[in-house]
């Protein structure tokens, strides 16, 4: 997520912070921990649900704020809007990532994957509704995701956007890519298994929603949203 933020000053992968050593005994000397004590505040979610981590956060005097890392889905709030509430209380939002301006080009980008299985509409559905798409097909995977042969695969996430940004459509399950296309104001048809799309839906004004039993949903309702959405 690193390259993605352009707005702040400095970023860090939370990886090089050393805030996963901080439960370990003799670490608390560390550069790492000197660094985090120069803030004035510090907002996390990382750690929120450890009580043994927060204890150790306190113990070491460092300026940590912690909020509840995930809203309860029976709550029904869209996951943008509960941590907005938490920092700011000014949801609802659309979540916007700047590109470069590039021409949008007539070829639609399916990403199949997702970080899980149950979460994924099956790879020979989406190679049916590749074939029946009346546009060119670019298909892309992530760094975690099965090989799939001919699949445009990009480590650095700002370059992907960019890239993703200049396809007239993309389709892809419940996934991190899904939320990045939408982000960019790629328009965005998103297949929801077994997820609840209030709760975890892309925000975005050109999208569509298809929801249903992942294994039985028909390929017609994910090209129905296709047409409906570019129409």
């Amino acid at each position: 997520m690193v390259p993605l933020i352009r707005f702040a000053d400095c970023v860090r992968a939370i990886s090089s912070t050393g805030l996963d050593l901080v439960e370990l005994p003799g670490t608390d000397g560390s550069s790492a921990f000197e660094s985090l004590r120069s803030f004035d505040s510090i907002i996390s979610w990382y750690g929120a649900n450890r009580e043994e981590f927060r204890d150790c956060v306190r113990k070491l005097g460092l300026p940590f704020e912690f909020f509840k890392a995930l809203p309860e889905e029976s709550l029904g709030i869209h996951v943008a809007d509960f941590f907005l509430s938490q920092v700011c209380g000014t949801p609802p939002a659309i979540p916007r990532i700047s590109v470069p301006a590039g021409e949008r080009q007539d070829f639609a980008i399916i990403h199949p994957f997702s970080g899980s299985v149950a979460k994924n509409w099956p790879l020979h559905r989406f190679r049916e509704f590749a074939e029946r798409l009346s546009m060119p097909v670019r298909w892309c995977s992530g760094p975690e995701d099965p090989s799939l042969p001919g699949a445009i695969h990009m480590d650095d996430l700002y370059e992907l956007a960019g890239w993703l940004s200049s396809a007239r459509v993309y389709i892809g399950n419940d996934s991190g890519l899904t939320h990045l296309a939408a982000a960019v104001g790629t328009p965005v048809v998103a297949i929801f298994g077994p997820t609840d799309p209030a709760v975890w839906a892309p925000r975005a004004v050109n999208r569509q929603i298809v929801r249903g039993d992942l294994q039985e949903l028909d390929v017609n309702a994910v090209l129905a949203a296709v047409d409906a959405l570019l129409r």
